[in-house]
C-alpha cells in the first residue's frame, strides 16, 4: 500500500482509515505509506523494559506511557514510536497522539539510519517534545537528545543511570537491558558477578 507520490499521495484521512483495517502497521511519510517490519526478540524486550520502567515511575502522575501500537502525528506524517510518553491532555484521537514529551526508538539494521536522522529531525519539530531516545539492540548503548541542550546528544552505557529531566525520573541502563542478550550485556553481567 505505497502511494505514487508524484501522482497520487495518500491523504491523512485515507491513511487513518486504512490503518483501522490493515493487518500490518504502516507509517505515513510525505504522503507515502510504508509497511513496518516485525521486530526481533531483543527489540521487543528493550521496548517493553523501557515502557515498563517509565510507566512504573510515572504512576500517580498525569503522564501516560504508550508502546508501538500508538501513532504520533508530526504535521502530515505519522510514525509508530517504540515508546512514547504524553503528559497532560492529548485526546484529539484515540489512535494517535500530537504532544509527546519523550519518544523512544529501538534501533535495528533496517531502521537505524532513518530513526537517527530524518525521523529524529521531524520529531524534534513537535513543540511538546523534550527528549528523543535511541536504544541500540546489538550493544549496550543509549543516546539521548534533549531540547534544553539544543538537541545535543548524550551517551549512556551499562552501569550508568539516565535522568529523564522532563519527567523527573531516573532509569538505569541495566534495567533497560534486562534479559537482553547481546555481547555488551553478557560481558557486563560476567564482570559484575566476578
Amino acid at each position: 500500500m505505497k502511494s505514487d507520490r508524484a501522482h497520487n499521495p495518500i491523504s491523512v484521512d485515507a491513511y487513518l482509515q486504512g490503518e483501522l483495517l490493515a493487518e500490518t502497521k504502516h507509517e505515513l511519510i510525505d504522503g507515502d505509506v510504508y509497511a513496518m517490519a516485525g521486530a526481533s526478540e531483543n527489540h521487543n524486550l528493550l521496548s517493553l523494559n523501557m515502557a515498563s520502567e517509565l510507566k512504573t515511575r510515572l504512576k500517580g502522575t498525569h503522564c501516560r506511557t504508550f508502546m508501538a501500537d500508538m501513532k504520533v502525528r508530526v504535521g502530515q506524517d505519522f510514525f509508530y514510536p517504540d515508546v512514547m510518553v504524553v503528559c497532560g491532555e492529548d485526546n484529539d484521537s484515540e489512535y494517535y497522539k500530537n504532544a509527546p514529551v519523550i519518544i523512544v526508538e529501538v534501533l535495528s539494521k533496517s531502521t537505524r539510519r532513518f530513526d537517527q536522522t530524518d525521523k529524529r529531525l521531524r520529531c524534534q519539530k513537535i513543540p511538546s517534545l523534550e527528549e528523543y531516545v535511541l536504544i541500540e539492540q546489538d550493544k549496550g548503548e543509549i543516546q539521548v537528545f534533549r531540547k534544553k541542550d539544543q538537541w545535543q546528544s548524550f551517551y549512556y552505557y551499562l552501569g550508568d543511570d539516565i535522568m529523564f529531566t522532563t519527567l523527573g525520573v531516573t532509569v538505569s541502563v541495566e534495567d533497560i537491558y534486562y534479559q537482553v542478550s547481546n555481547e555488551d550485556v553478557l560481558d557486563f553481567l560476567r564482570d559484575k558477578s566476578a
